[in-house]
């Protein structure tokens, strides 16, 4: 392994936090911001990779498992939890687990990203196969809760994907393909919840919405396929099928009410 520098730990480049004008702090702070979505752009090509390979993988009825701790975990969470009904697929499909369990996603669990064995223990109460794949994900790369199961589920045949936020990372030797998104310092001094969140958050946005496009959840630019379960969702349904089929909101919603969906009235009509 290269020399492996934390650079999610390394001192901000800002000093006297608690002196600076608010109206200055907030400017601090979304200049770094600014710097995520260029860090985003440098690892489209393994991105794309991951991707791909997921695809494959579920088109032959595989899964797409995250698993981290801390923010990590609560972003993965978050990603999976939203294709259910922006999709309308399983909440099988993709699937999140947080170190310290349900537990975790609102409330600190202390040392439970400590313990190596626990994640693939965790992943095994989903019975996963050689057709799923896994995406861990760690700021620092180096959360012994992820690497221990990325570990072992690579050796149990699973397609294995890291994200970190530094450089040459122990997580990416553990790996098929390993994403580094490498934001610098942070504002405040190690809080992995600001810029290396951040871009998570933007690398999570990307693989589930590619993967699903890819499955055929999206039609045209439109979420032909989610779940109608409040008046919001209902009336931009309809105006889906407005557009589409050239109808009036009348006949749209009759026909939405018919069909269930709006891909199924695409389907049939």
């Amino acid at each position: 392994m290269e020399h492996f520098i934390k650079t999610t730990e390394q001192e901000s480049s800002y000093k006297n936090l608690e002196k600076m004008d608010t109206n200055l702090m907030l400017l601090n702070i979304n200049n770094e911001d600014k710097k995520v979505a260029y860090a985003v752009e440098k690892q489209i090509s393994s991105i794309t990779i991951f991707v791909n390979q997921v695809v494959d993988r579920m088109s032959r009825g595989g899964r797409l498992f995250y698993i981290g701790a801390g923010t990590s975990g609560r972003l993965g969470i978050l990603d999976a939890s939203e294709c259910p009904p922006t999709f309308g697929v399983s909440k099988d499909m993709i699937v999140g687990l947080i170190a310290g369990g349900e537990k975790a996603i609102q409330t600190a669990v202390e040392n439970s990203e400590d313990d190596k064995d626990q994640g693939w223990k965790d992943l095994q109460s989903e019975n996963v196969n050689s057709k799923d794949s896994l995406l861990g994900i760690a700021a620092s790369g180096t959360t012994p809760y992820v690497l221990g199961t990325l570990k072992k589920a690579k050796d149990e045949g699973l397609y294995t994907g890291s994200m970190s936020c530094n450089r040459n990372a122990p997580i990416s030797e553990l790996v098929d393909l390993a994403i580094e998104v490498v934001v610098g310092p942070e504002f405040l001094t190690g809080s992995s919840r600001m810029k290396a969140g951040t871009a998570q958050k933007l690398v999570l946005n990307m693989i589930s919405t590619a993967i699903m496009i890819k499955m055929g959840k999206v039609k045209g630019n439109k979420m032909v396929n989610m779940a109608l379960n409040n008046k919001k969702l209902i009336n931009r349904g309809v105006g889906i099928i407005m557009e589409e089929l050239n109808i009036d909101d009348i006949e749209a919603y009759r026909l939405l009410s018919k069909y269930g969906s709006v891909k199924n009235v695409l389907d049939q009509c």
